[in-house]
């Protein structure tokens, strides 16, 4: 005897389906994007320390976030510079370099400001 075998079509979604979801997800994500920033997180403590005057060297943020060094310099380089579009400048004094946030945000979000006004 035979298996009889049945064709799925409730799991599967059709193009215009898809192209929908991928909306709804992308404006999810946007608007997590968006939202108020958490105080009192490794990041906002990070981000804290690199806005201040004095700046922040490598082995600073390792001590206060509890992170390893590939992980500082992938927050810098991830988080600071491309999901926040900070400005991060470096300095080497006395053979340590220190990062520091320089202004608000990079100058394509300035110039659109400046667009504005």
């Amino acid at each position: 005897m035979a298996k009889a075998t049945k064709k799925r079509t409730a799991g599967k979604l059709s193009k215009a389906g898809l192209v929908h979801s991928r909306k709804k997800i992308r404006s999810a994500r946007n608007a997590s994007n968006q939202a108020e920033p958490r105080s009192n997180t490794k990041q906002s403590r990070a981000v804290a320390m690199l806005r201040s005057a004095k700046g922040a060297s490598i082995t600073a943020l390792m001590e206060a976030t509890g992170w390893q060094q590939h992980s500082v310099r992938g927050f810098l380089a991830g988080v600071v510079r491309k999901r926040l579009r900070l400005v991060l400048e470096s300095s080497k004094t006395d053979g340590s370099r220190i990062y520091r946030v320089t202004g608000g945000s990079t100058a394509k979000a300035n110039s659109t400001a400046m667009a504005e006004s």
